[in-house]
């Protein structure tokens, strides 16, 4: 147990409500462990902006004091199950999607209210799966539902129930309260259309393997040239017929590139050479740039 965790006093969390709502979240996910982030983005240069922890089921219900203090001074508290699991987590839902999902077989483990009329859904697959499927499995879900791709991911944290939503844009000026993380369902149970589902989404990482093999092996017979000889992706930013549009330029020198045998190494360290921050935090640049070889290869492959 965390020694900051011992300070605060444990005597009501039994009756507790948050520590009742926590406990049947986590039991419901049903992980023998859980990362606990506390998320803190305007943190002082003395505070961490995220504290992690490392937790099974009963050390998180016994430091819920402790997360109630932590989220009283400003801190999100989110949950994720430890290392590869069974679930995928489904962000920024409506009511409606909800429903939809239990309509068409995809009955959530765990169902949160994240937000007045936002939900986070859990499903529970029969196997644990591996980091690329489950990431393509949450992608999945996310585009079939109407979820925030973005947030689609085999790691992604969700929050944890019984605790206050801290973003500013949901301070109720009136009252000065945050709205409360509420646990809407906790079944626990595999969804029903979990097997079929989850064969097609193997089938399409296993498609999309096959196809990355293929343009990569078409890729290395071509005759390379030395990096030396390859324009540089600056000249294709100074060419006026891109506009300086960087998206399109980045597009165009990964297409010249790789049919002159660069790497896929080289290609993304030319796309990165130029400040991708507008793009998002560092997960959505590493997308943008894996979007764009994969186009630039696949418009090769079309060419031949």
């Amino acid at each position: 147990m965390d020694a900051s965790v011992e300070n605060w006093p444990q005597s009501s969390v039994a009756s507790d409500r948050t520590a009742i709502a926590v406990r049947r979240q986590i039991t419901a996910m049903g992980s023998q462990l859980f990362e606990v982030g506390l998320f803190k983005p305007d943190a002082g240069p003395a505070e961490s902006v995220m504290i992690p922890r490392v937790w099974d089921t009963d050390q998180v219900v016994k430091s819920v004091s402790w997360l109630r203090r932590q989220n009283c001074e400003g801190r999100n508290i989110y949950i994720r199950p430890r290392g590869e699991h069974d679930l995928s987590m489904v962000d920024d839902l409506t009511i409606h999607a909800v429903a939809a999902m239990k309509e068409a077989g995809y009955t959530p483990a765990v169902v949160v209210e994240t937000s007045p009329g936002n939900y986070q859904a859990w499903l529970k697959h029969a196997n644990r799966l591996n980091k690329e499927v489950s990431t393509a499995a949450a992608r999945a879900l996310a585009e079939k539902f109407g979820g925030d791709r973005g947030a689609a991911d085999w790691r992604h944290f969700g929050r944890l129930a019984g605790f206050t939503n801290r973003k500013a844009k949901y301070l109720d000026a009136s009252s000065g309260f945050y709205p409360f993380v509420r646990l809407i369902e906790a079944g626990g149970e595999v969804y029903p259309e979990a097997d079929r589902f989850l064969t097609g989404v193997k089938n399409e990482v296993e498609r999309q393997r096959a196809n990355r093999e293929r343009l990569r092996n078409g890729i290395a017979y071509m005759a390379p040239v030395r990096s030396e000889d390859l324009k540089s992706i600056e000249a294709f930013r100074a060419d006026a017929r891109y506009g300086g549009d960087g998206t399109r330029i980045d597009l165009a020198y990964a297409v010249y590139a790789f049919s002159r045998g660069a790497t896929a190494a080289e290609v993304e360290a030319a796309i990165r050479s130029r400040d991708l921050s507008h793009k998002g935090n560092e997960r959505r640049q590493h997308d943008y740039v894996e979007r764009t070889m994969k186009k630039a290869l696949a418009t090769i492959d079309r060419g031949r």
